[in-house]
């Protein structure tokens, strides 16, 4: 297939410049429950606690807890039900699947100095799948608004010989050629006059101005999503126990991201007064992204059994890279020669230039009480900034202003989590909860995430098997397209199920 390259600006003016895309920017930004069966079961409460592979992704001083080397591997399921409801139409969907979310091991060097401070080291490498991005839904219902909303938005203002395919030219071509010329508003504008849905007001070059040739306000729409990916991330880490009460550490990050979507709408109406009756729209998206971020943390034994811990997360810088390929089908009413079917497919892939994404800090507050070998409770605190997502360069205008709508839109955020074990011989007994708060000033784009976890833990010596069952519910509002009145309201509720092998190395 031909393969063209649009300018970034011209794309981003578009893409971002709606509430689902800012959710995109989201997206890319770290803080799932992800990890060994015995962090999840404790709902990731481990600030203060160390002496975990997935509680170093916490705090980076907990490697330095650890009384010998030590390594495991975690097998996790993920099933995921949304129950969507658009307009007066409701869809309930599925998605299970299986994978190795977390691997790693740490290696500890005790000091032979006896007078020394600094008692051991450690080093620790960890992969962690922090995202599953495996999901699919469908909405499905009528509504009083048509797609042409969408194509007239991006028409509007532009010239008819900039949308507009010149004599002899295929499809594939001017669609190439218009995006390479102009950008990916355009092409939408293209697509929507290609098929007939865009009316300009004269048909001549200068003309600006477009109508849509679907009338009538009851259309039923079906929207199926579908997407699969991870954002996964590899983590070097460093860490030291300084007297017998500090324990400190550092995480160099390297980060990693797949994504790739595919949305297929389609609308009907019966209006008499509508020369396009029908409309198939398909879009598929892929990113791939590239990362950098680090960690710095410690953990402080106050008393004998009250610790406390405190991390700071940076920034995570990235660089993504995305493809898109479109295709518009529509029923034209023509009754002289016949009504046919339009279909506008340019087999084109549009590649955009790579842009960056600086993901907002994170500040970690922990604590944790230990009955001594009987078990303990840890809650921990964290806050982020959501507001402070940025688009770079900077400099550039348009990424000025979606930054400024994504700090009128985001807000900072709190997360708090708390978890407890109890042990019974060489078994073990967790239970934790967890609520963040939406990034969303508004608090419903994207709702509070609530969630619970219990699991079961056994030492067999120098091995453990860990068995974790977490739950997480968030609602979200998700707005198809610019142009529908309504969006999907969809009410996700994810299980996940992992299984933890460890062993003393």
């Amino acid at each position: 297939m031909k393969k063209i390259i649009l300018l970034v600006i011209g794309t981003l003016s578009i893409t971002l410049s709606q509430a689902q895309n800012i959710n995109d920017a989201l997206r890319y930004s770290p803080g799932e429950i992800n990890g060994t069966a015995r962090f999840q079961a404790m709902s990731g409460a481990f600030g203060a606690l160390g002496g975990d592979l997935s509680a170093i992704n916490i705090n980076p001083a907990g490697s330095a807890v650890f009384t010998s080397s030590y390594a495991s591997v975690s097998l996790s399921n993920t099933n995921i039900d949304n129950n969507t409801t658009f307009y007066n139409g409701q869809r309930d969907s599925s998605e299970s699947n299986l994978d190795i979310n977390q691997g790693g091991g740490v290696f500890l060097f005790k000091n032979q100095k006896q007078s020394s401070p600094w008692k051991k080291f450690s080093l620790s490498i960890v992969y962690d799948n922090t995202k599953n991005y495996d999901d699919q839904w469908i909405a499905n219902g009528t509504g009083n608004s048509s797609i042409s909303n969408y194509f007239l938005a991006n028409a509007q203002g532009l010239r008819l010989d900039e949308i507009s395919a010149f004599d002899g030219e295929s499809t594939s071509q001017a669609y190439s050629g218009i995006g390479s010329a102009y950008g990916y508003q355009n092409q939408q504008a293209f697509l929507g006059y290609d098929s007939y849905i865009l009316e300009p007001t004269t048909y001549d070059d200068n003309n600006t101005t477009y109508a849509s040739n679907i009338a009538g306000d009851s259309f039923r729409q079906k929207h199926n999503y579908s997407a699969t990916g991870y954002n996964g991330k590899i983590g070097f880490n460093a860490g030291a126990q300084y007297g017998k009460n500090t324990y400190i550490g550092l995480n160099l990050n390297s980060h990693f991201l797949n994504y790739e979507r595919y949305t297929r709408f389609y609308e009907t109406n019966n209006d008499s007064e509508s020369l396009v009756r029908e409309v198939l729209f398909e879009n598929a998206l892929t990113s791939n992204g590239s990362g950098f971020s680090f960690q710095l943390g410690g953990i402080f034994k106050l008393t004998e059994s009250l610790r406390a811990g405190i991390t700071y997360d940076s920034p995570t810088w990235m660089t993504i890279n995305e493809e898109t390929t479109q295709y518009i089908e529509t029923l034209v009413i023509d009754d002289t020669n016949g009504d046919f079917y339009q279909v506008v497919d340019p087999n084109v892939i549009n590649i955009f230039e790579s842009y960056r994404v600086q993901t907002p800090s994170k500040l970690t507050g922990s604590l944790a009480y230990v009955f001594g070998t009987k078990g303990l409770i840890s809650i921990d605190y964290s806050r982020r900034d959501h507001s402070k997502t940025k688009l770079k360069p900077t400099s550039d205008p348009i990424f000025n202003a979606e930054n400024a709508y994504i700090e009128n839109t985001l807000t900072a955020a709190s997360t708090y989590k708390i978890g407890a074990e109890y042990k019974v011989n060489r078994f073990s007994f967790r239970g934790g909860y967890r609520l963040e708060e939406s990034p969303y000033k508004d608090e419903t784009t994207i709702g509070d995430l609530t969630g619970y976890s219990l699991g079961l833990g056994y030492n067999f010596g120098n091995t453990n098997l860990d068995l974790a069952y977490s739950n997480a519910k968030q609602d979200r509002n998700e707005q198809l397209f610019t142009g529908l009145s309504n969006p999907a309201n969809i009410e996700a509720d994810n299980t996940l199920v992992t299984l933890t092998l460890g062993f003393k190395l």
